[in-house]
């Protein structure tokens, strides 16, 4: 993974807003408001289809966004509670050594006593704040050899070191209860918005599906037509490209020593090794489904599949949509590259692998499976950045 990282330029960070498509059957974007802006006005309490549309679109929308919460709630679950257990562990073990140890004072204490000091007091010792204020009290430190003094000061030394411990263990435990709070709110807020939205499409009747789907295959034709004028833009600032570097080569017949050339040759060539076993993993999870929260390997959700077919390359990228956005480097548009991430929304809830050619992989949606599309399948608008993991 490429170690620097460069803030998102302003010109390639897109406002938009996602239209998420029906389990059945897909359901339209926006567009949908001025298309039927001709049907007739409801006339009875029944929200619109716009309404309804629109509703739902928001729903899967906040569904999403729930998603990655819950993701990073997960994540931090698990961190927090693998330090807790650290934690714990380790109290554990200082515990035992701090009873091993007032075993052992106590044998001292008790063959001082034997050899005529004043007779140890157990409830002294442990309420003592220093070695010196129960020795003081009971007569026994001017008795004692240094190996005796210097057993004490560790005791005292182990005992508030404990203490510090046990205090740190208690605020991880803290920690991990918020933090496994937020990963049920955010459970429950996925699960309801997902509900929701079941139940607005549920009512719907065939008529409106089938005009839904109608849509949205208009829609998608004009996302097919998006993706191959990007895929010709792209193909022709490539072609213009090596056509500078031949002018080039006829000028000179060795590039100069600090032009870079080797360099960046060897970068590309490197990216594209991993960025091809990024995409064959992703090509090979295919027709899985979506399922929030999942990772694989039966089935993911958008940042679960980026997440894991990154790893299949052997670059490590975060979980969660939020932080993939930030590991690498942002790029245009007009200069992705097969492997690149491409993300969506304001909200940046959404990620998807590009493979050149305006298409990518991405895992879209409850109800879905992963799959290739267009970049532009919900507008061109929705488009955030682009990031070059590695």
């Amino acid at each position: 993974m490429a170690s620097h990282r460069k803030s998102r330029p302003a010109s390639t960070r897109v406002a938009g807003i996602r239209t998420p498509a029906l389990a059945t059957a897909a359901l339209t974007s926006v567009a949908l408001l001025s298309q039927t802006a001709n049907a007739s006005p409801s006339t009875d309490d029944k929200p619109s289809l716009e309404e309804v549309e629109k509703k739902v679109d928001d729903l899967y929308r906040q569904a999403e966004s729930a998603t990655e919460k819950y993701n990073a709630a997960k994540e931090k679950t698990a961190k927090q509670r693998k330090r807790v257990d650290t934690l714990l562990d380790d109290v554990a073990k200082r515990t035992q050594r701090l009873n091993d140890a007032r075993e052992e004072l106590g044998r001292s204490a008790a063959a001082q006593y034997r050899t005529g000091a004043t007779a140890p007091d157990t409830a002294t010792f442990l309420l003592a704040d220093t070695p010196q204020d129960y020795f003081d009290q009971s007569q026994l430190m001017g008795r004692m050899t240094d190996r005796q003094k210097e057993s004490v000061d560790e005791y005292f030394t182990e005992q508030s070191a404990t203490m510090k411990k046990r205090q740190e263990a208690t605020q991880s435990l803290k920690t991990l209860t918020e933090s496994q709070n937020d990963l049920q709110t955010a459970k429950t807020t996925v699960q309801q918005k997902l509900s929701d939205a079941r139940e607005l499409l549920s009512k719907l009747t065939a008529e409106e599906k089938a005009r839904l789907a109608a849509i949205e295959k208009r829609k998608q034709e004009e996302a097919a037509r998006k993706a191959a004028e990007l895929a010709r833009q792209q193909a022709e600032a490539e072609a213009e490209r090596e056509r500078q570097e031949a002018a080039q080569q006829q000028e000179t017949t060795q590039p100069p020593a600090d032009s870079g050339t080797s360099d960046s040759s060897a970068s590309d060539s490197s990216y594209a090794t991993k960025a091809e076993k990024a995409l064959a993993f992703a090509r090979s999870q295919m027709g899985k489904p979506y399922v929030w929260g999942a990772t694989g390997p039966d089935s993911y959700d958008c940042s679960g599949l980026t997440q894991a077919a990154w790893k299949a390359a052997g670059v490590d990228i975060p979980r969660v949509t939020y932080d993939q956005v930030n590991a690498g480097t942002t790029v245009p548009l007009a200069n992705a590259q097969p492997g690149d991430l491409i993300f969506f929304y304001d909200d940046v809830t959404h990620v998807g692998l590009y493979i050149g050619n305006g298409m990518m992989i991405h895992a879209p949606k409850p109800g879905t499976y992963v799959r290739e599309e267009s970049i532009y399948y919900d507008g061109e608008s929705s488009i955030h950045s682009v990031v070059r993991p590695a």
